[in-house]
């Protein structure tokens, strides 16, 4: 194999050889050999593993990213498709919500009802389906984006289907990297069914971001595959 100085990995991305050091510490680079004066000797192998790991990033996110690099280079590989197949169906998910919301809108828009025939929810009932905390439920309440009734009999939340589109929508936007504010203004806007410019604007930045993630992950899938061709199949 080529040998390669750290400067000649950094170079290739624009980044620093302390940052490529960095991932070979935290294990997103296989252990590099040393010269007998200490210096690392990176090989084509690591430039292939950072290549995998960079591209990774902007798809999975930099903490999945890693998690994928290490269990690739333990030897895991399931665990690193696992990741990787968790991180398909979070983007899937994330498609199918903006359609439910884009509908939800347009039976709004349109002056049609939101479909009352799904039964009411318990806070934990929501919780599981959006995967969050119940905490998290009473957070976006306190920040006036959900307002459930109370059961009369008990005092428990309860959550009736136009609850749970605002819940899906604050979860698709919060994961678009939108402030509990600004999503507050956005379902009461719903509620009103008034000017939905704003909601149209943030719901084509997250198909927009949506898009941008879905080609990454096809990115990443090519590096991430033509690394792992180089990794040696008697590795740990």
């Amino acid at each position: 194999m080529v040998t390669l100085k750290p400067a000649d990995l950094a170079r290739e991305h624009g980044i620093s050889t302390q940052a490529v050091r960095n991932y070979e510490r935290d294990g997103f680079l296989p252990p590099a050999d040393r010269t007998p004066s200490g210096y690392r000797i990176y090989t084509d192998l690591h430039a292939a593993a950072l290549r995998a790991f960079l591209a990774l990033v902007p798809a999975y996110g930099h903490a999945t990213a890693g998690r994928i690099m290490n269990a690739v280079n333990e030897g895991r590989l399931d665990s690193a498709l696992t990741l990787v197949d968790r991180g398909h169906a979070q983007l899937l998910r994330d498609r199918e919500t903006l359609g439910a919301v884009r509908n939800a809108v347009g039976h709004l828009t349109t002056g049609a009802p939101v479909p009352a025939h799904e039964p009411a929810r318990t806070i934990g009932e929501l919780a599981r389906r959006l995967d969050v905390t119940p905490a998290t439920l009473r957070k976006w309440e306190e920040a006036g984006i959900l307002t459930p009734a109370r059961n009369p009999a008990t005092g428990y939340r309860i959550y009736r289907p136009g609850d749970v589109r605002d819940a899906e929508l604050a979860h698709l936007l919060r994961r678009g990297g939108y402030l509990l504010d600004h999503i507050a203004g956005v379902v009461r806007q719903i509620r009103d069914a008034g000017g939905t410019e704003g909601l149209a604007d943030a719901l084509r930045a997250w198909q927009g971001k949506l898009t941008a993630q879905g080609v990454a992950m096809l990115d990443a899938a090519a590096h991430l595959g033509r690394y792992l061709r180089l990794v040696p199949t008697d590795r740990p």
